[in-house]
């Protein structure tokens, strides 16, 4: 007993030593591992309300992919809503460090331009903006929680979302990461030759709620 009592907080700083590295050691190793996110392919068909789609096509990412390692898969859709051309693209983008959607439209397209940014109860953030008589809503619909125009709001969403006790089987398992960095990254547009800046805004922002409700519980899986 006396043995027993010596060598108890030893043994027990031990086991807990232990455990710890193991954990860390699986966490990295799931950190690590980008093998872990499975092929993905955006769906040819997605619905909008009242609009008919007008094109539906892959682009092309092999020539993209390396300036852009965290990019993924993308696509582009286009229609025709009340007779005014809507085009949506969509990138699937993991690994990101910098999650900043003024700095993707800038580092992807060249463009100038910097949105303001709004936010919608039960969505999250997006930003508006004027581009070459179009405008845009932009946002990055996160894994979890809602979604993020900066890269702050990003990082918030990671550390207050993905660290839960729900995740912590598959972490402990390697099966998920620690922390998810990846986002489904929308781009809409419309032209604006015919209406003023705050119309086509509205207009965006009815599309917006309701790609959002299509797409973020459709997440791709890790």
């Amino acid at each position: 007993m006396i043995f027993w009592k010596q060598t108890r907080i030893p043994f027990l700083a031990f086991t807990f030593i232990i455990g710890a590295l193991v954990t860390a050691k699986v966490i990295l190793r799931s950190n690590l591992d980008k093998s872990k996110i499975h092929t993905f392919t955006f769906p040819e068909k997605v619905s909008l309300p009242q609009g008919q789609a007008s094109l539906i096509a892959p682009i092309e990412t092999s020539s993209k992919k390396q300036k852009h390692p965290e990019l993924f898969a993308q696509s582009q859709y286009q229609y025709i809503k009340n007779n005014l051309p809507v085009d949506i693209e969509m990138r699937y983008l993991k690994n990101l460090y910098n999650a900043d959607v003024n700095f993707l439209i800038q580092n992807y397209t060249f463009s100038t331009s910097s949105a303001t940014v709004h936010q919608k109860e039960g969505i999250g953030y997006y930003g508006l903006g004027i581009e070459q008589q179009k405008a845009y809503l932009s946002a990055c619909i996160n894994p979890r929680g809602g979604s993020t125009f900066t890269h702050a709001q990003y990082r918030n969403n990671r550390y207050f979302k993905d660290i839960s006790f729900e995740r912590l089987l598959p972490l402990l398992k390697g099966e998920e990461p620690l922390l998810d960095k990846r986002c489904l990254w929308v781009y809409i547009s419309i032209p604006v030759q015919h209406s003023s800046p705050d119309a086509s805004y509205k207009i965006l922002e009815n599309i917006w709620a309701s790609w959002y409700k299509w797409w973020q519980p459709r997440f791709p899986k890790v």
